[in-house]
């Protein structure tokens, strides 16, 4: 092998290395949000730092804060949530999708995203409300979108959330949830605890 194929080769595992890098950094992003009290009206949301909509990880906290809305009353719950999709507001399956989630009282659900929610505890979150959010290396594999994942106190591994981005301001909208799945059964509710 000639120098010039040598140097060659060791410019491109730097490249590689580097790439390697990015991906890396972008695969161990966490970001933890904190808030003094959930909002209960979409004026309260949009007040909040979170609402610049800047990044996708505000935006996947801000949607377990609608969620908990949506489950203590459905109409600002909708607000909220209309608001996080942008110019993709819920459509009726969606909404028959949402009721049925928290349907038989289980509107704990969104409350599993929130640090100290446990089974053992009925998924009661500590004060201040705290929300993680991180990223993977497959995070930002289809450009304008971001699939984010949410720690849950009821599951083993985090729950995805994705997230796409509008060309015309950069701001971060709600595209799909998968965060109001199935969860262990909170001791309070368990018959068999």
């Amino acid at each position: 092998m000639s120098i010039f194929d040598k140097l060659k080769k060791g410019a491109g595992d730097a490249v590689k290395t580097a790439a390697q890098n990015a991906v890396n950094s972008i695969g161990s992003k966490k970001e933890t949000f904190t808030f003094a009290a959930l909002p209960e009206s979409l004026a309260e949301m949009q007040a909040l730092p979170e609402a610049s909509l800047d990044t996708p990880f505000k935006t996947a906290a801000l949607t377990v804060l609608a969620l908990c809305a949506y489950a203590a009353d459905k109409n600002i719950g909708t607000e909220m949530l209309n608001w996080l999709r942008g110019p993709r507001p819920l459509n009726g399956q969606e909404i028959s999708f949402l009721n049925d989630r928290f349907r038989d009282g289980k509107t704990y659900l969104p409350f599993t995203y929130f640090a100290g929610s446990t089974p053992d505890n009925s998924y009661t979150p500590t004060e201040p409300y705290t929300i993680t959010v991180e990223s993977t290396h497959v995070s930002d594999d289809e450009a304008g979108y971001m699939k984010l994942f949410i720690p849950c106190g009821g599951a083993d591994d985090p729950r995805p959330i994705k997230l796409r981005q509008r060309g015309s301001d950069g701001k971060w909208f709600l595209w799909e949830q998968y965060l109001l799945t199935g969860v262990r059964t909170p001791k309070s509710a368990d018959p068999w605890a």
